[in-house]
């Protein structure tokens, strides 16, 4: 695992709660083949019990939810904004999320961009870096559905 320098994530008790109010997740770069990590991780945490929101250009539908091309083309809300993309991807993500006021962003593992995180965390997004969503949520509660 690659170290980031002069970030650091949310303490797990912050993180515990934000994933317990999150309803639905808008995974930007989900995949519709079920051998990508982007497809594994969004089908669990499906099955936990969070709605899934594909953002993704030139696909119909993934995880049986109509996929988008952009997080602004995405009429319902999201708690959530969970990124799949290359880190030099990041930057134009977090500005997306800034002007949709979209309340948090989690960089999967791999998706590290400090200068964007520490952006979007300044403008009042709680912003999870360098970790996998579903390996949290086992940690944080369990192979079990959404507690609530």
């Amino acid at each position: 695992m690659t170290a980031i320098v002069d970030f650091q994530n949310p303490p797990d008790e912050e993180i515990r709660e934000l994933l317990l109010r999150v309803g639905s997740i808008a995974v930007v770069g989900l995949s519709p083949r079920n051998n990508r990590p982007s497809h594994g991780v969004a089908a669990q945490m499906q099955r936990f019990g969070y709605r899934i929101i594909p953002v993704r250009p030139a696909v119909d539908n993934v995880l049986g939810e109509k996929a988008y091309a952009l997080l602004r083309a995405v009429p319902d809300r999201y708690d959530l904004v969970d990124v799949f993309r290359n880190p030099k991807y990041v930057d134009s993500i977090v500005d997306e999320c800034i002007a949709l006021r979209a309340p948090a962003i989690w960089l999967q593992e791999g998706v590290i961009n400090v200068p964007a995180a520490r952006r979007a965390r300044a403008a009042g997004l709680l912003v999870v870096m360098d970790r996998c969503v579903y390996r949290e949520y086992i940690r944080l509660f369990g192979p079990v559905p959404r507690p609530g």
